[in-house]
């Protein structure tokens, strides 16, 4: 058979939804990554980039950072680019949604193709080495003080430490509103921020910090969980009397227009991807806690964050 004659037909046979699902896994996958290297969406999209490699599904990746408005303009990028793409990917979670609520950007996930949530994380908040403060509890005192001098360093508007930081506000008497958040447009220039004790205070996944807080470059004061993370000897929130819980977490989308099986073998592929050693060791190396959900339980989960999500920012006084 001629090879434009193979082509057609293959091509026949994949619009028909007639080939196995082998047959759509991805020569060249293509991952946007809606945030500047070296934060949490950059860490999880050359993770899941490396597994997919790794799994056997993938001949190649590649990776494109497009940060900003909490992933609006990634995600407004990824819309109105990879329509009917069966190979493109979006990394994406709950900052995402807080940014939408907060921003209003004129791009939403519906109109994007949920594939699955991969990782939960929570966040921590840390000092620069140098700080005068040396204890939640300091910062506290500073912000009933004076609200607006201390800085938060964070993600964009509407993050899960943005969220935070309004939530311990409202928690110990600080009209939320007078927080002053610092917000990067990626983990690299927050990093750079608190190492370089241009803000107060710093928020992110535990994951972005680990390497600092290790070597003593910054100091660990609290965690959103409820109880102490494994193998971290930090006191949550919740233990100083803030009364404070909030997780993140971080997934994947498709394409806008793919089709049903498209869907179903990029989600077969995501899946095959964090069964691999190398999500395996992504995860313990960055502490996340594996996530797994897919398919409609994941499209209605993102809904019910949304609401949820929603609701605490609304009551933190941020919407």
């Amino acid at each position: 058979m001629r090879r434009d004659h193979f082509l057609k037909s293959f091509a026949a046979l994949a619009a028909a939804g007639a080939l196995p699902r082998w047959a759509w896994a991805a020569e060249a996958v293509k991952l946007m990554i809606p945030a500047n290297p070296g934060g949490g969406w950059d860490t999880t999209g050359r993770a899941l980039g490396k597994a997919l490699q790794d799994a056997g599904v993938a001949s190649s990746v590649s990776y494109d950072n497009k940060g900003g408005a909490a992933g609006a303009i990634g995600l407004a990028q990824f819309v109105n680019a990879s329509k009917g793409d069966p190979n493109a990917l979006m990394v994406m979670g709950a900052v995402m949604l807080g940014g939408i609520i907060t921003g209003k950007p004129p791009v939403n996930l519906s109109q994007v193709t949920p594939i699955a949530r991969l990782t939960s994380e929570y966040n921590v908040f840390v000092l620069p080495a140098e700080s005068p403060y040396k204890s939640m509890a300091d910062v506290i005192a500073q912000l009933k003080k004076d609200p607006g001098s201390v800085k938060w360093g964070g993600g964009s508007r509407g993050a899960t430490e943005h969220i935070a930081a309004a939530m311990i506000a409202r928690e110990v008497g600080v009209d939320p509103a007078k927080i002053n958040y610092v917000a990067f447009r990626g983990g690299g220039e927050a990093i750079a921020a608190i190492l370089g004790n241009n803000v107060t205070i710093g928020g992110s996944g535990y994951s972005e910090f680990a390497e600092y807080i290790a070597s003593g470059k910054m100091r660990a004061i609290g965690v959103t969980s409820g109880q102490r993370l494994k193998g971290i000897n930090v006191p949550t929130l919740k233990e100083q009397g803030v009364n404070v819980e909030i997780g993140n977490w971080r997934g994947v989308y498709g394409a806008p227009g793919i089709s049903p099986e498209q869907h179903r073998a990029l989600t077969t592929m995501v899946q095959k991807a964090v069964a691999s050693k190398a999500w395996q060791e992504a995860l313990e190396k960055n502490n996340w806690t594996p996530a797994w959900m897919a398919g409609e339980q994941f499209a209605h989960f993102v809904d019910q964050e949304f609401a949820s999500l929603r609701a605490t920012m609304v009551k933190a006084g941020m919407v």
